[in-house]
């Protein structure tokens, strides 16, 4: 299972940023890898293991701003497409549990 969080936080003050910079640094702690700005995403063994990360999130979210969790399967989450200008992946297409690169 793969667990998305998007999140949209104010920056307009000091107090705003010191949030937002302490939230994603906890995202990254936690495991999570930029997906895309303000997206990241991790990979959960199974169903409650998501659910504990889900929790951290919620547990690590500042006052101001959205935070949204998404959770999906592997399957769904290989079915994303990357629509871009020119394509450069470093995104390795694989429903495997453990790649040894």
């Amino acid at each position: 299972m793969r667990i998305l969080v998007f999140f949209d936080l104010p920056v307009t003050t000091p107090a705003n940023r010191r949030d937002y910079a302490r939230f994603r640094k906890q995202l990254i702690k936690d495991g999570f890898v930029m997906l895309q700005q303000s997206v990241y995403v991790k990979l959960a063994a199974n169903q409650n293991a998501a659910s504990a990360y889900v929790a951290a999130v919620k547990k690590a979210r500042p006052p101001a701003g959205v935070v949204q969790t998404l959770v999906v399967t592997e399957k769904q989450f290989q079915k994303m497409e990357m629509i871009c200008g020119e394509f450069h992946s470093a995104v390795i297409l694989s429903d495997e549990r453990l790649l040894i690169l």
